[in-house]
């Protein structure tokens, strides 16, 4: 029997706001700050302290439902979520349950099978839990230290419905939504930092049913490679034991990247199990609907509509598009370049960008920001080649010197000699001179062996240094070429 698999995610973003969700503690960078700075009473969880609601978060939280196209409810809940877990000081998470922010989005996703929208069930704000770490002495005893500078950090928590049925939909669906929150604003997308973390709910059934399968959760996944291979796993094991007759458990499972496996951490909770229940030191949270449509009007274009835009207006095709708004300054700065040359055809612009660019900034780790070769200097590089001044090889070569140096073309251009020779009656004399100079060879292109007509251009490219315009000098060499076998033949 063939079977097919049904996902949904949970996706937990921090918010990028200077403070914490209920306090005034300061959000830093856990991967960097030392230990257990960044706390007080309040996220420590000590007794009687209060929360605050932080309004900031509440704004980060509102303009990432409207980008999803949520119902947003003007009235909504926080509750308590009660575990008992060393890095939840409280004893219990405020989060949301019954009444949430926001509801009914929808994100469009684009795969290799086309564009479709996949469902959003809900937006929530909480808070995030401290950080353990797992240390083994040389004796061989274990132990845990707690980080509480995390505790407390606002958290946005999207849920799909189980709209995904593949890897590629699964990654698809990462991707854009890590885009849309960094085109926001509200998160900087540092996977290796876990500003962003998956929670993957896997289930199969028998291709074709709509009945759902017995879902497990993968925990804690924090990469796109973690989330790809860990759906990829799960959706094999559990096909294998459908196929051998035997049931899948329901458990919430961890990922073991150097194994690739997962593996069962305990059974899977039920929304009873974490007794919700109002959070009693907190009122309703009140949105007025003023608020809401200002922070709509405040939205930038989102990415899905930059893409449609890249597509229809500088002709570009579905996957340059998507990999030029794939980040919000990217796009910025390939636009800043079209509209800065008009007369360059966008097409080409976008072919720099995504070829030498790319490659420059995977090579250097530096991103579109840092470059010293702005959009404007890319354009007059741009320009000398368009107009046949310097061929493709010396653009490239040139280009690399002004993200090495932050010098201008013209400069480089002028002081090295760098300009390719177009001129129609200098090239006529050196293919002249080329093919005089070597008779047995114009012999034997004579004979048949037009390989030969290669030869020739490298000799006249390298008796002008390289600098010969290739398509002059390519027509002049095939006229001259002609030429000579017209005299043959007659």
């Amino acid at each position: 029997m063939e079977y097919e698999p049904v996902i949904g995610l949970e996706v937990h973003a921090e918010l990028q706001t200077r403070s914490k969700m209920f306090c005034a503690c300061p959000v830093v960078d856990a991967t960097q700050a030392e230990p257990n700075t960044a706390v007080c009473p309040v996220c420590a969880g000590m007794p009687g302290v209060l929360p605050v609601i932080n309004q900031r978060a509440v704004e980060y939280a509102l303009r990432v439902a409207l980008a999803l196209e949520c119902e947003i409810a003007t009235h909504s809940l926080f509750a308590r979520k009660n575990y008992f877990y060393p890095d939840l000081p409280k004893g219990y998470q405020i989060s949301q349950y019954e009444y949430p922010l926001a509801q009914h989005g929808r994100l469009p996703i684009f795969t290799s099978a086309g564009e479709r929208a996949v469902r959003i069930r809900r937006v929530h704000l909480e808070e995030d839990t401290g950080k353990l770490t797992h240390v083994t002495t040389p004796e061989g005893e274990t132990y845990s230290l707690v980080d509480l500078n995390r505790a407390g950090v606002p958290l946005l928590e999207i849920v799909s419905e189980p709209d995904l049925f593949s890897v590629e939909e699964v990654r698809a669906y990462a991707m854009a939504l890590r885009t849309l929150l960094r085109y926001l604003g509200v998160n900087s997308g540092d996977m290796e930092k876990g500003v962003i973390r998956f929670e993957a709910n896997v289930s199969v059934r028998p291709k074709g049913s709509s009945e759902l399968g017995t879902r497990v959760e993968i925990k804690n996944l924090n990469s796109f490679r973690a989330l790809e291979r860990a759906v990829a796993y799960e959706i094999e094991r559990q096909s294998r034991l459908l196929s051998q007759g035997q049931p899948i458990e329901q458990e919430t499972l961890g990922w073991d990247e150097a194994n690739a496996r997962t593996y069962s951490q305990r059974s899977k909770e039920e929304a009873h199990d974490y007794r919700y229940f109002p959070e009693p030191d907190l009122p309703p949270l009140v949105v007025e609907t003023a608020w809401i449509d200002e922070i709509r009007a405040g939205l930038p274009e989102l990415p899905h509509a930059r893409r449609q835009r890249f597509i229809q207006t500088y002709g570009l095709s579905p996957t340059d598009a998507s990999l030029l708004v794939g980040e919000r300054a990217v796009a910025e700065y390939y636009e800043t370049a079209v509209k800065a040359a008009p007369h360059l055809p966008p097409r080409m612009i976008a072919n720099w960008v995504l070829g030498e660019l790319f490659a420059w900034m995977n090579e250097s780790g530096e991103s579109i920001e840092q470059l010293k070769a702005g959009p404007e200097a890319l354009v007059e590089l741009l320009e000398y080649l368009q107009s046949g001044e310097i061929n493709q090889t010396t653009a490239k070569a040139v280009l690399l010197e002004m993200l090495q140096s932050g010098g201008r073309a013209a400069a480089i251009i002028n002081s090295r000699g760098l300009r390719q020779v177009s001129d129609a009656e200098a090239l006529r004399a050196l293919v002249a001179q080329v093919l005089a100079e070597n008779p047995a060879e114009v012999q034997s292109y004579l004979r048949g062996k037009e390989t030969l007509a290669h030869w020739f251009f490298g000799q006249v490219m390298r008796a002008v240094g390289g600098k010969a315009n290739p398509q002059v000098l390519r027509a002049e060499l095939e006229r001259q070429l002609a030429e000579l076998k017209a005299r043959q033949t007659s």
